[in-house]
């Protein structure tokens, strides 16, 4: 009871101590939303926190009619008119600019081919509309014209509206410059834009084939005429990239109503004057920091001179060259997006005859412009990108500072003064960054010259700024950021609004800046780690080193409808990349777990754990890597019996490698003692192909007739031989078997026989290694239990405290480890044993008498083998160490377990065969002694080195043989070579009465 009462009262410790921690963190996490929430100044806008927003925008409720009102009617009809045209020249604008621009620049993004059809006939709709559109634009242009020359009408007889002397309607011209400019961008897209005319010639041979069988596809023929001309009528008023010249080449008098345009000359002195004066404003301004629209009022400018030439046919010489040098300091113009225009070509183009009495020189000039500008923008880009950053920096301490500064009642008007001109600052340098960015970019687009690096990351800093102007005005909630907008026009740097890129586009936008940081992370932790290795300058004074760990305390960031998660990115990145490192290499997992830690201390990262099996620095080849390439490693691994290891045969590199004992207790450790029972049963599997082969090649008809008559040889001359199995005779049939034929890398059957046997060796070798690294994994687990002859057993104690099912289960669980601990490092599994019962039947069985002759084949590969052998020993001295090697004793386990097999120990040993080796080799070496004895008094030389040479190579050949004697013996006490298969037969029988 005492017990229950103790284990109570920790449990009801411990959820206390875990209920504290819960209320602290809970604690925690509402303070941090509090901070998030706090509306501080000194904060970044951030989407996430800042959602919903209210566009306080004024819009006009009061109807022109209402606006304008004098005493003088006369004088209110004529300015109501020119207002409602002014306000339609704006609603003109503002639909091309929504409506047909986006439309226009947008078909064919994303979609393929097969779609055209369906997407052309959608956007066919968009077509129509756009010629309805342009033709209310011709409309409203000839009416603009129409109202203007009526007010400055230089005929006499006619009766004035109004005295008009004096008074010039400059906001009017603009307006209709306004106009021409929209029918100008229109051209542009349509001639910049090759999909959709490819896209219109291919809708009109679809039409074709429709046409010429009609009933295939439901249509009438009668609609299809109407539907070609008005394809055709389309063509020729969108695609040609004519709409302006149209709109210029339209005839504005009207004799009918009494209007005249080309030959009033008030008009067009009025005309010409409001060019010239809206071109000067516009002048004064281009390219300087003042500078907002003016731009696009001189792209205005140019169509209203273009249309004044072709309405009076009269050029200003002086005011068409005054227009063409503004093309030096602003080669080009940004319409909208990536649609540039180039005012050179336009009036060149437009107005031929006035170019005619232009210099060639200068014209050139003009066009040469544009390189000179890419060339100096190269070169100054940088140094703009600098000082546009002083000047962003300063602006936003600026705003910040105005923005928190309390309003003081009695100094209204100047607080109010200094906000809109820090505002006005803002806009102006955002006008400037665009406009850098938009005609650069362009214009290396259009020209198609390559941009240098430093040009681009430069390009990129100014976007940086450009939206960090508009971060900062989005977050003083001044709704001046539709200012920004207007005036950056962001159109240029995504292609679409909602949907900039599908996935694949968006993933191969990380790969260049997302997956670079990972890279960095990566490299970094890596190299701090292997600092012990000198690897590189870690030196932060001598190599430029980034700290990159603020980048992880920003928030998801908000691009388009997507969030973009920094911390989670890179997080998965290196949980992903550390696991499947490790699960290739496990012996590196210490250094892997090493990373995860400092990920974790030097940038905030909560990595993840592996959860894969250690492995140590001695793992080697893997048990589960051999065990499914074991036909591999046996042929490619040579096997030493009184080390037991392994040794790579050979090697491209410069090294080795080797397999011991540790190296599969390790890898056993990983996978579990299971895998021992699976490696011997795949090493079954391989034998039982092995014995195949070793059972054709018994089964020849020239082996085995030369085996039996060896065999009845032995049987008659034994006796004369004293019982040894003569070594000439053993000689003679490993050089006639070469006679049957060789391979070509010149190997004899007998060569291809001793290399099977070896396999056979090597793989008995590699059950013998894995028992022993079994027994070893086992007795390094075990070492940890106290007593192994009194093991408690936890699920009886844990059952009599009455814990936990969880509890009782985990013990239950401990205990049967230590149940299989404990026998598996007391006894083992007597694998040779098993693989001995498994195959010895089927050796000894009747329909395998064929094989019984194999004792008398080991004398000829014992000579083979000795011959292999002293030849791979020699190559160790040479340069080229290909197929070098210095012990072999695979074949030794091979020979032993078939003789087992087979029953045949007691055969083999009858023949006394490394008694007669080491009697013949003694007997030689006897010989070459008395010959150097008798030779001892002449002077030859010669004849002494070739009885020196005759006495080594004797003694290697007998070295070789004992120690081919020594291995097989020993071998032979792991299948119990001591006793037949009667007496173990009948050693079972006792052992089971």
């Amino acid at each position: 009871m005492t017990k229950t009462t103790r284990s109570k009262k920790i449990h009801t410790e411990v959820q206390l101590k875990n209920y504290t921690k819960f209320l602290e963190e809970y604690s925690s996490q509402l303070k941090a939303i509090e901070e998030a929430l706090d509306d501080s100044i000194g904060d970044v806008w951030d989407f996430t926190l800042d959602p919903i927003a209210l566009q306080l925008i004024p819009y006009e409720q009061s109807s022109l009619l209402e606006l304008i009102k004098t005493e003088n009617k006369v004088l209110n009809k004529v300015i109501t008119v020119y207002a409602a045209l002014c306000s339609e020249v704006k609603k003109l604008k503002y639909e091309a600019e929504t409506k047909f621009y986006n439309g226009l620049l947008y078909y064919g993004e994303g979609g393929s081919l097969s779609e055209f059809c369906v997407n052309y006939f959608l956007f066919f709709c968009t077509m129509q509309e756009l010629s309805c559109f342009v033709s209310r634009c011709f409309e409203v242009v000839v009416n603009i014209v129409h109202q203007l020359a009526a007010l400055y009408n230089s005929n006499k007889a006619a009766t004035k509206i109004i005295e008009s002397s004096g008074v010039h309607f400059q906001t009017v011209y603009e307006h209709l410059g306004e106009l021409l400019v929209v029918l100008i961008t229109l051209d542009e897209i349509m001639e910049n834009h090759a999909t959709l005319r490819d896209h219109w010639k291919m809708y009109k041979r679809l039409l074709k084939s429709v046409h010429h069988n009609p009933s295939k596809f439901a249509i009438l023929e009668e609609k299809l005429k109407p539907f070609e001309k008005l394809l055709l009528k389309l063509e020729g008023q969108l695609l040609d990239s004519m709409i302006f010249q149209a709109c210029v080449d339209q005839r504005f008098d009207n004799p009918g109503e009494g209007v005249s345009v080309s030959k009033n000359s008030a008009f067009a002195e009025e005309f010409a004057h409001n060019i010239r004066t809206i071109f000067a404003n516009v002048e004064s301004k281009l390219g300087e920091p003042s500078e907002i629209d003016q731009r696009d009022k001189y792209a205005g400018v140019c169509g209203l001179f273009v249309l004044h030439f072709h309405i009076f046919r009269t050029v200003d010489k002086k005011l068409y060259k005054s227009l063409l040098d503004v093309c030096k300091k602003v080669p080009a113009v940004t319409l909208t997006a990536n649609i540039i225009w180039f005012p050179d070509t336009f009036l060149i183009n437009k107005v031929p005859a006035a170019a005619k009495l232009m210099d060639k020189k200068s014209l050139q000039a003009i066009r040469s412009s544009r390189d000179a500008f890419l060339q100096q923008k190269a070169q100054t880009l940088t140094k703009d990108v600098q000082s546009y950053y002083v000047f962003v920096t300063s602006w936003m301490m600026k705003m910040e500072a105005i923005l928190s500064k309390e309003q003081r009642p009695d100094k209204l008007a100047e607080d109010l003064s200094n906000r809109c001109n820090v505002f006005v600052q803002g806009i102006l340098y955002a006008y400037s960054i665009s406009t850098i960015i938009k005609t650069t970019m362009n214009l290396y687009m259009s020209m198609q010259k390559p941009m240098t690096k430093t040009s681009v990351k430069a390009l990129c800093r100014l976007v940086e700024l450009l939206k960090v102007k508009f971060v900062i005005l989005q977050f003083s909630g001044s709704g001046l950021e539709r200012l920004i907008i207007q005036v950056a026009n962001y159109r240029l740097l995504y292609p679409s609004e909602n949907e900039p890129c599908g996935p694949l586009e968006v993933a191969s936008r990380l790969v260049h800046l997302l997956d670079k940081l990972c890279k960095e992370i990566e490299k970094d932790l890596r190299l701090s780690v292997h600092t012990h290795l000198k690897l590189d300058d870690r030196n932060p004074f001598k190599v430029g080193m980034k700290d990159l760990a603020h980048l992880f305390s920003l928030k998801p960031i908000r691009f388009f409808n997507r969030f973009i998660d920094i911390k989670a990115y890179v997080t998965h990145y290196l949980d992903k990349t550390f696991y499947n490192l490790t699960t290739v290499a496990l012996h590196d997992w210490a250094t892997y777990s090493e990373m995860r830690n400092l990920a974790t201390q030097r940038y905030g990262l909560v990595m993840t754990e592996a959860h894969l099996p250690s492995q140590t620095l001695e793992q080697g080849l893997d048990v589960l890597e051999i065990m499914r390439n074991i036909h591999v490693f046996v042929s490619r691994y040579l096997y030493n019996l009184n080390n037991q290891i392994f040794i790579e045969r050979t090697s491209n590199n410069k090294h080795l490698n080797t397999i011991n004992i540790r190296h599969i207790a390790n890898s056993i450790r990983t996978h579990g003692t299971g895998i021992m029972n699976t490696t011997v049963n795949f090493t079954y599997q391989f034998l039982q192909k092995k014995f195949y082969i070793f059972s054709q090649f018994m089964y020849d008809e020239h082996i085995k007739s030369r085996l039996i008559k060896d065999i009845r040889f032995f049987r008659e001359t034994k006796d004369q031989s004293d019982q040894k199995y003569p070594f000439e005779r053993a000689e003679k049939f490993n050089r006639g078997i070469r006679k049957l034929g060789i391979t070509p890398d010149g190997q004899s059957y007998l060569d291809q026989f001793r290399q099977l046997i070896s396999q056979i060796g090597n793989a008995m070798g590699y059950v013998r290694m894995i028992r022993s690294g079994g027994l070893h994994c086992c007795s390094s687990a075990i070492r940890f239990v106290p007593d192994l002859e009194d093991i408690v057993n936890f699920e009886e104690l844990v059952k009599e405290e009455s814990l936990s099912d969880e509890t009782q289960k985990a013990a239950s669980v401990l205990d049967s480890v230590l149940s299989d601990l404990t026998t598996n490092s007391a006894e083992g599994t007597e694998y040779f044993k098993m693989l001995v019962g498994v195959f010895a039947p089927e050796f000894r069985s009747l329909k395998n008498m064929h094989l019984r002759n194999f004792y008398m084949i080991v004398p000829p590969l014992t000579v083979n083998f000795v011959e292999h052998s002293i030849g791979c020993k020699e190559k160790l001295n040479k340069k080229n160490k290909n197929g070098a090697a210095f012990t072999d004793d695979g074949f030794a386990m091979g020979v032993a377990y078939i003789l087992k097999l087979l029953d045949q120990y007691q055969e083999f040993d009858s023949l006394h065969w490394f008694q007669a080796v080491r009697e013949k080799y003694m007997k030689e070496m006897s010989a070459v002694v008395k010959e150097q004895n008798v030779q001892a008094t002449s002077q030859d030389e010669k004849l002494m080195q070739t009885m020196n040479l005759t006495q080594k190579r004797l003694d290697v050949y007998l070295q070789e043989f004992e120690l081919l004697y020594f291995s097989l013996s020993s071998a032979r006490i792991f299948f119990r070579a001591d006793k037949t298969a009667a007496e173990e037969t009948q050693e079972k029988k006792d052992r089971g009465g």
